[in-house]
């Protein structure tokens, strides 16, 4: 998991690089504020991934190997009808997300056209959501990193053929995605195939719509959660627009380590859900604290690693996104930010995993919801003399803020003994 984690940004960073070193920002500027359009809502539907993980996982400690294909099923089904649903409405939402980041005027077309031609690859982007997160549910943690290896390989090599070859700029950043995503779909099923050993889920349990109760229910607090993350990240991205485009293209050079840092993490978060869920369908206290006590070691580890590795490499790093000196310049006043956030991260990313794990999902919701409205927001607010480096102090807090507050719920579900037996 940590290394199909950080395979995805870092073939991010490829993106970032190439355009970076053309010869207007505004590209990079156009890809940064399109692509956080895109993460909001394609990742806003990210409990497709976490859902399914979650109720696989424990299913799979409970060996319901039919409920699991029926989920499988489930998941694949409602992913294909909600990718269809955004892309109908597309032509309504795009124009008025670009118009509601409030990015300068020339930036507008660029990136509307960016988001019209990612969000064609909405149903297999979210499709692959579900198929992930069965296979890490099964401990099968191969499958994700062939499938990221395959989405971000494709998606380089046409971002050198589009950009560089072509000459297609931002235009050609997006069409390299959808390339990506669309072969990524394709392996996926084939491994679903490989995997079901063509034992197909029950059609009549996939057309029950009582059988999505639980999926949904869990999906529910989880949507609500990814929103609430999103909505932050994009209200970070359009306050860096406001600023400009060189702050807004400084910002995204940077927010591409931040992606490092979060994926690498998420690995051990990913095997915490698998871990975690199976002990808890097992009804199994001690292995379930065993996986939390070795995923834990290792984030603060690995987190740790990270802080040393952006302090030492910080020159190379940044002459890797771009050789205009201007922005180079402007990366470099708020690299610190990148630096501290491994750290203020550590403990969200890995209780997220806990929790999701262990199905509190509800807990997820309500911390995500503290944490933006009672710290990043009147942060931000009293900060916003400092400019970007009070935006940078805001987001901060609010990664600690995450952890903070799941680190009280975790305690108070621990002296419960988490519902199960020793």
């Amino acid at each position: 998991m940590l290394l199909s984690g950080i395979s995805i940004p870092l073939f991010g960073l490829v993106d970032t690089a190439i355009l970076g070193h053309l010869e207007d920002p505004i590209y990079l500027a156009s890809v940064a504020l399109g692509a956080s359009v895109v993460n909001f809502l394609l990742w806003g539907l990210g409990f497709l991934r976490m859902g399914t993980t979650s109720l696989a996982a424990r299913r799979y400690g409970q060996q319901q190997f039919q409920a699991l294909n029926l989920l499988l099923g489930q998941a694949l089904l409602l992913s294909l009808l909600l990718g269809l649903l955004l892309l109908l409405l597309s032509p309504w939402l795009i124009p008025a997300a670009v118009e509601l980041m409030q990015a300068e005027t020339k930036l507008g077309p660029l990136s509307e056209e960016y988001i019209g031609i990612r969000l064609l690859a909405a149903p297999a982007s979210l499709m692959l959501y579900a198929i992930i997160g069965w296979f890490i549910g099964l401990h099968n943690t191969r499958v994700p990193l062939y499938l990221a290896l395959l989405i971000n390989g494709v998606n380089i090599a046409l971002d050198y053929w589009f950009i560089i070859g072509l000459d297609m700029a931002s235009r050609g950043a997006a069409w390299a995605s959808v390339g990506g995503e669309l072969c990524g779909l394709a392996l996926g099923l084939h491994l679903v195939w490989r995997q079901l050993g063509r034992r197909l889920p029950n059609l009549s349990g996939l057309l029950q719509w009582r059988a999505y109760a639980e999926l949904l229910r869990v999906n529910r607090h989880l949507f609500v959660r990814t929103l609430v993350l999103l909505g932050t990240l994009s209200f970070f991205t359009a306050m860096g627009a406001r600023q400009g485009a060189d702050i807004l293209a400084a910002n995204a050079i940077l927010l591409q380590l931040v992606h490092l840092c979060a994926y690498a993490l998420d690995g051990f978060a990913h095997a915490t859900e698998a871990m975690a869920g199976r002990a808890y369908g097992r009804a199994k206290l001690d292995e379930f604290y065993l996986a939390l006590k070795a995923s834990g070691l290792w984030s603060l580890l690995v987190a740790a690693a990270l802080v040393v590795a952006f302090y030492l490499a910080r020159e190379p790093l940044i002459a890797l996104f771009s050789d205009q000196q201007s922005l180079n310049d402007t990366v470099r006043r708020y690299y610190l930010w990148v630096i501290a956030l491994p750290l203020a991260s550590a403990s969200c990313y890995y209780l997220d995993g806990v929790f999701i794990g262990a199905g509190l999902s509800r807990d997820m919701q309500i911390t995500m919801i503290l944490a933006c409205t009672l710290v990043f927001l009147p942060l931000w607010w009293l900060c916003q003399p400092l400019g970007n480096h009070g935006l940078w102090l805001a987001f901060c807090a609010f990664n600690g803020a995450r952890g903070l507050f799941l680190g009280l719920q975790f305690f108070r579900h621990h002296q419960r003994g988490w519902g199960l037996k020793a």
